[in-house]
């Protein structure tokens, strides 16, 4: 079933003749809603704009739930919806519960999204934590959204960095210097005080914080298993042999060069079990392939569609999304990184200092595109200065209203006219079905942390004006307990979607 704001806005393209899309005028006064039609369609019809608005808003007006049609400007249609309509509106909302605004994947598909895959080298760092809490975002939004998503850690468990890992805490253990290109810090001394290969118990401290930090995995694939099926892989891609190397003709299938899959000493290289690791995950009867990489990994978009091709699957069933680097300050000084050195901020620092909420929040509140510059002083701050605070506090605040209401009932009838800040409210609530869906098409969960704060603003506008807005014992009781209801899953839905709790009480 479509969401209210759809329903309206495609009984009014049956109007037009032709689809369109309704916006909210960041001024209340320019109606509720508005359309540009009559200015797309002008050209085809050539007439001028504002004839073509005069004509439509008439007709428009028409439309259950349109209280009045205004034309302005150049030819914008300003709807202005009735009370009636809203409270419908709301109490379709109501009647979704946790659903609402979910479901909105046309043609669902079992997806899965490889994240962090940091080496066992040493403790997460905070840019593996930007990895796995915009992953772990971008999983749950297509969820929501009704595909089948499960979370894959990808590792290293041989090869030359896991080699020097294993030297440096060998050395720590006999009481040597380590290597000159060796891992330092204090986990290295750690792992030198215990028995047997550190790689293993490297992998489920990885685990334990992952775990700390909210992220899941459904399964966690080794390098070494992967690497057993390169003979397998390579039999089935176009290859061709030049300079004693064996080399993958992915530039036909859209690379900007072919790709060396053995080396002219016969061994396999990289490219070659990233071939073995893609057939392996279609094989498993995934139809989308979603990889969280680092922006240094931009090269590999190409290469990865092309062996998607190679395998006969679409080039677009691979995805490679790429985020970048995170930077922390105190007190206005930035902190250095850099995991070899011991010199580093890891995931579990970051945790203690902040908690998992603040953490959360601020690695997905901007676009993977930009890098982020956390100021631990405000993430840790207890105040509605803090973004994920203020966001919390509408949650624990509604929960407060449902304290206090006890068993009252919940609805969506009104019994006087909605106030400016009501109708704000209903209205921001429904946009969130579409914020939804654009978060999770576009891999964009920063959409659905903007969006929680307006929500916010919106309900505590609505709140704090308690001489207009009474919510228990007013004669609006019903609908303003429906109106918090609303409020409170959706406030909880989006936090949830990154991963952040919705406190009862703060």
């Amino acid at each position: 079933m479509s969401e209210p704001v759809e329903q309206l806005a495609a009984a009014l393209a049956e109007i037009a003749g032709v689809p369109l899309a309704l916006e909210r005028p960041s001024d209340a006064t320019h109606g509720d809603y508005a359309t540009n039609v009559a200015m797309r369609l002008a050209g085809g019809r050539k007439q001028p704009p504002r004839a073509i608005a005069d004509e439509l808003a008439g007709r428009f007006a028409e439309v259950e739930g349109i209280d009045r049609v205004e034309v302005a400007g150049p030819g914008f249609v300003n709807l202005f919806v009735s009370d009636e309509w809203l409270a419908s509106a709301l109490g379709s909302a109501l009647g979704a519960g946790e659903g609402f605004g979910g479901g909105s994947a046309a043609t669902p598909e079992r997806i899965q999204v490889e994240m962090v895959s940091a080496n066992p080298t040493g403790p997460l760092t905070i840019g593996s934590a930007r990895n796995g809490a915009y992953g772990d975002a971008v999983a749950r939004l297509l969820a929501f959204a009704g595909h089948q998503v499960e979370r894959e850690y990808y590792y290293n468990d041989a090869g030359s960095q896991m080699e020097r890992f294993r030297a440096s805490v060998d050395a720590r253990r006999r009481g040597e210097a380590l290597p000159e290109d060796g891992y330092q810090g204090a986990y290295i001394d750690d792992l030198a005080k215990l028995d047997g290969d550190p790689v293993p118990r490297m992998i489920d401290a990885i685990g334990r914080s992952l775990e700390q930090f909210r992220i899941g995995f459904d399964s966690w694939e080794r390098q070494s298993v992967v690497e057993a099926d390169v003979d397998a892989a390579l039999a089935q891609l176009e290859t061709f042999e030049q300079d004693g190397a064996v080399w993958a003709r992915t530039s036909a299938h859209g690379d900007d060069q072919d790709r060396v899959v053995v080396r002219s000493n016969g061994e396999p290289t990289y490219f070659a079990a990233d071939a073995a690791y893609i057939r392996r995950k279609y094989a498993r009867g995934f139809e989308r392939l979603i990889y969280v990489l680092g922006a240094d990994h931009h090269g590999y978009v190409g290469r990865l569609q092309a062996l998607a091709e190679m395998y006969g699957r679409p080039r677009d069933s691979v995805e490679v999304l790429l985020y970048q680097l995170v930077h922390l300050t105190r007190a206005g000084e930035k902190v250095r990184m850099g995991k070899r050195s011991g010199n580093v901020v890891f995931l579990d620092d970051l945790i203690d200092e902040v908690g998992v909420d603040a953490a959360r929040w601020y690695l997905v509140n901007r676009g993977p595109d930009r890098e982020i510059e956390i100021d631990v002083d405000l993430a840790a701050e207890k105040s509605v200065k803090n973004p994920v605070f203020y966001v919390q506090y509408t949650a624990a605040r509604v929960s407060g209203v449902f304290r206090e209401a006890g068993d009252a009932e919940v609805g969506a009838t009104i019994a006087v006219p909605l106030t400016v800040e009501e109708r704000a409210v209903v209205k921001r609530l429904l946009e969130f079905p579409s914020v939804a869906r654009l978060a999770a098409e576009r891999r964009a969960p920063q959409l659905v942390t903007d969006y929680a704060i307006r929500l916010a603003d919106d309900y505590h506008r609505f709140y704090h004006d308690a001489s207009k807005h009474k919510i228990v014992g007013s004669k609006q009781q019903t609908f303003r307990l429906g109106l918090s209801r609303v409020t409170r899953t959706t406030v909880a839905r989006c936090l949830d979607l990154v991963g952040v709790e919705a406190p009862e009480r703060m």
